[in-house]
Order: C-alpha cells, then sequence, then structure tokens
C-alpha cells in the first residue's frame, strides 16, 4: 500500500517508516502538513498516517484539506495522538478520519489499524468497479480483494509472532492452508507432528487465530510437564473438597478455560496412559466430570494436539492409545525439519535478525551471501529455534551493518564440538596460511580423507556423510589412495 507518513518529530517518524517498509509498504515521508498537503496532490495516497500537533499546519487542519477534495473521500487518515490530545482525535473522528492510535506507537495496534485500512479500500475499490463495470469487474475485485486481505494476515501474524514459523516456500503454504481450512471446522481435532523446535505450537495458534478476528480463548498444556496425579485436576478441574490441599470452592480445568476456543495439548505423546481414555471421552461425547464431581459437563472446545514422537510406534509398543490416536489423527499437519526446507533458512534469518536488531539497538540490516550459504549447509538438528538462538546470539555479540559468517558461531550456540576437539587430527581452528611457493591441494584433500575414515573406522557412507560428499565420489578418491 502507498502510505503517506506526517510527523514533524524524526525520531518518532524514522522507526514507523521503517517498519512499514519491512511489511512491503511504499512509505513517502513529510515533515509538516503543508509539505503532505502539496506532496498528496501530486501523488495517490490510500492512507495518510499523521501526526496532530505539528507548526504550520496541524494534523486536524490537513485532514479538513483533504476531505475537502474530491480525491479525499478514497483516503483514509489515522492519527497520531497523544492522551493529553483526545479531544482533538475525537474531533478528527468526526470529521472523517478513519482511526487513531496512542503515542508512543504499539506495533501490534498499527498492524491491526493497517490491515483495517486495507479491507476498507478494498471494498472502496470493489464498489467502484461494480458501479463502473458490474459485470467484467465483479470477479477480479473479489479476487484482488481476498489475495490483499490474505497478505496483510500474514503480515499481522508476523506481528503476533505467528510469521516466525516462515511460511515460504510450497510445503509452508500448504501447511498454511491446511490450518485454515481447519480454523473452519472446530469439530475436527488435529494433530500436528514434527520434530522439537520446528513451530508446532505456531502451528496450532495459526489454526485458532487464522484470521485474527477470533477472540476466543487458547489454552495450552505441556503433556510432559505435569505428574499424572496433578494432570486430571489440571485439565477436567475439581469439587471443593475432593481431595486435601483442594480450594474451599473448587477450580475450573483448563477445558473450562477454553470453553468456546482451543485446547492445545502440547507432547501428547507423553500424556499417561490413564488420561488417554478420560480425553477419548472429551472428543466422543463431548463431555467431562470433574474431579471428584457428578454433575457431566458439555465440552465445546477444539482440540490440538502436537507431538515430536513416532505415536505409530508408540501404539505398537503400548505407551499410546490406538483408539486415541486414530481419534486424533482425523486432522494431520506434518512440519518438516528446518533442514529440509532450505528456501526457509535465510528469510527466517532475516526476520530473527531484524527483529532481535531491533530489540537490541543494533545496526544489522542484512546477511551476507557468504554468511547465508553457512546457515543453509547446516544440518539444523534444533530446527527453528536453534536458528533463533544463533541469531539472537549473533545480534548480542555483534555490531555491524552486515551479519557476516565470523559472526555466526554455529558449533558454539548448537553445543556441538568441532571436529579438531573431538578427535585430535586435522584442521587447525585458525584460518590456514598457504605457503608463497605453491599448496598441493589433492594431497591435502587425501588427508582429509584419510583422516575422515579414521574418524569412522572405515565406514565409507559415514565418512561420506561427514564431508558433504556422495559415497561413490569417496570411494573413488579412497581407491585412487591405495593404489598409489
Amino acid at each position: 500500500m502507498n502510505i503517506l507518513l506526517v510527523d514533524d518529530d524524526l525520531g518518532s517518524r524514522t522507526p514507523v517508516s521503517k517498519f512499514l517498509r519491512r511489511q512491503g509498504h511504499q512509505v513517502t515521508e513529510c515533515r509538516n502538513g503543508k509539505e503532505a498537503l502539496t506532496v498528496f496532490l501530486e501523488g495517490s495516497f490510500p492512507m495518510i498516517l499523521t501526526d496532530i500537533k505539528m507548526p504550520a499546519m496541524t494534523g486536524i487542519e490537513l485532514l479538513k484539506h483533504i476531505k475537502d477534495l474530491p480525491c479525499g473521500a478514497y483516503t483514509d487518515i489515522v492519527l497520531f495522538t497523544g492522551h493529553g490530545s483526545m479531544e482533538s482525535a475525537i474531533e478528527a473522528l468526526r470529521m472523517g478520519a478513519f482511526d487513531y492510535i496512542l503515542k508512543p506507537i504499539n506495533i501490534q495496534e498499527l498492524s491491526i489499524i493497517i490491515e483495517k485500512v486495507a479491507e476498507h479500500q478494498g471494498l472502496l475499490r470493489e464498489n467502484r468497479r461494480l458501479t463502473d463495470h458490474f459485470d467484467q469487474e465483479v470477479q477480479a475485485a473479489t479476487q484482488e480483494t481476498t489475495k490483499e486481505n490474505s497478505r496483510l494476515r500474514l503480515l499481522a501474524a508476523k506481528a503476533e509472532g505467528l510469521g516466525e514459523i516462515g511460511l515460504f516456500g510450497s510445503v509452508m503454504e500448504n501447511v498454511y492452508k491446511q490450518a485454515i481450512m481447519y480454523h473452519h471446522d472446530r469439530s475436527i481435532p488435529v494433530l500436528i507432528l514434527g520434530e522439537t523446535g520446528t513451530g508446532k505450537e505456531m502451528i496450532a495458534k495459526l489454526i485458532h487465530y487464522a484470521d485474527f478476528e477470533e477472540a476466543t480463548p487458547f489454552v495450552d498444556i505441556n503433556c510432559a510437564a505435569l505428574t499424572p496425579s496433578l494432570f486430571e485436576s489440571e485439565l477436567f478441574g475439581y469439587e471443593a473438597g475432593s481431595f486435601t490441599g483442594s480450594l474451599a470452592k473448587g477450580q475450573k480445568g483448563k477445558l473450562d478455560l477454553a470453553k468456546g476456543g482451543t485446547l492445545f495439548l502440547d507432547e501428547i505423546g507423553e500424556m499417561p496412559l490413564e488420561m488417554q481414555a478420560k480425553l477419548l471421552r472429551v472428543l466422543q461425547e463431548k463431555e467431562y466430570y470433574r474431579v471428584g464431581g457428578l454433575k457431566k459437563i458439555k465440552s465445546d472446545v477444539r482440540i490440538i494436539c502436537a507431538t515430536n514422537i513416532n505415536l505409530v510406534k508408540a501404539v505398537e509398543e503400548g505407551s499410546f492409545r490406538r483408539d486415541l490416536y486414530y481419534r486424533l489423527n482425523v486432522g494431520q499437519i506434518f512440519l518438516p525439519p528446518l533442514r529440509e526446507r532450505g528456501d526457509s533458512i535465510v528469510p527466517l534469518a532475516e526476520i530473527f535478525l531484524h527483529r532481535f536488531a531491533a530489540q537490541k539497538s543494533k545496526k544489522f540490516k542484512r546477511i551476507s551471501p557468504v554468511a547465508a550459504k553457512v546457515l543453509v549447509s547446516h544440518s539444523w538438528p534444533g530446527n527453528v529455534r536453534e536458528l533463533q538462538n544463533i541469531i539472537e546470539w549473533s545480534i548480542f555479540m555483534f555490531d555491524d551493518i552486515e551479519l557476516k559468517a565470523e559472526h555466526l558461531n554455529i558449533n558454539a550456540n548448537t553445543g556441538t564440538v568441532p571436529p579438531t576437539v573431538q578427535t585430535g587430527l586435522l584442521l587447525p581452528e585458525a584460518p590456514i596460511a598457504l605457503p608463497a611457493e605453491g599448496f598441493n591441494l589433492d594431497e591435502y584433500v587425501d588427508r582429509i580423507i584419510c583422516a575422515a575414515l579414521e574418524i569412522h573406522k572405515g565406514n565409507k557412507s559415514a565418512a561420506a556423510a561427514y564431508l558433504g560428499l556422495s559415497r561413490r565420489s569417496l570411494s573413488y578418491r579412497a581407491e585412487k589412495l591405495t593404489h598409489e
């Protein structure tokens, strides 16, 4: 969206401008109302963000001038105001302002207002086109509005933290589509599968919130964090006097708190067996009893579960009920590990880079090509969570415009030990000093291959994987060595 930003305070205007540009908007900045009016007449701006108190021409005066223009009816004006200017903000609303936001500006509130403006602009465009070209344009206008709203929902997701799962590439686009489908049918339980750190809780929130108009509660339980004795009362609640130490008035459980909304059971594979039968009853009968209670309570809750273990194997081993597995597995979403989503790694790293740089007041703006290659080549056993931790550590330790490869201490952050420390063989930590008279690369590569084979006790498949080679390439080099 093309946005005109008007504020005489550079310190206030600059961070708002940077945020809007990161969200994909085109931003034109003005220092006062007179300058903004001139720029507005020369361009096309569906949205104006303006401060109220400014020299030369106030935000209220700018609003009046624009609303008097023929094109002013198609421009949404949002004003920035302090607590002491609320009367001015109310006056502005009477004069036709779209909305106002209090200073200092809250980014999440600004994101929501921008989304509302975009929806309103979509309706205005649709109405104009319907008037001028009803038969020809109605379908195209609807598709455009839907596309714009979808884009802004994703931007709002980032503001809420949901974008950190990384909706990049065809795989994650399909995950997003599935999540939206499940959002619209609360009767279907959803099982989210994936390794630790892949973003399963974020997907659960995406299923619940979807278009961010959802006002019902989202309640979560970590099944691995509760003992069997506490689990039942935590999930179902209890009546007064149910057990020693219980509250005199009893207590509601998570199912009560999630009424009308979503209950997210994380690490469902760790749920005690005795509780699995009771959860199955909730899913099948839509009712439950509180601990110590005799009255049936109707359940109106969407159930979303997540696990990083193989539930099929757990069923075969008898640690997870077969009937519960089939009941939960009606809707399934699989989150592939980050190492299988190479197209997500750098975009995700950029999200974390901008977020942590802003939080820690660092200068970082981009990731260097070499650093990007380092990130893509890493195996990411800790998935998105590991990537986030590494970027946060790098931002904390360094300050530069560009994140470079030397800023990425991946081994130190993942807890893995470099090959030199593991084996006492090969490759020093310091950069290799090349001799002035020449360097035999083949000889050095042969030494690396020999060391890798020694580390893995002659296992060529393991050595090849360690060096990032195909087994065939490593075997060819090894055979050459034996004949020399």
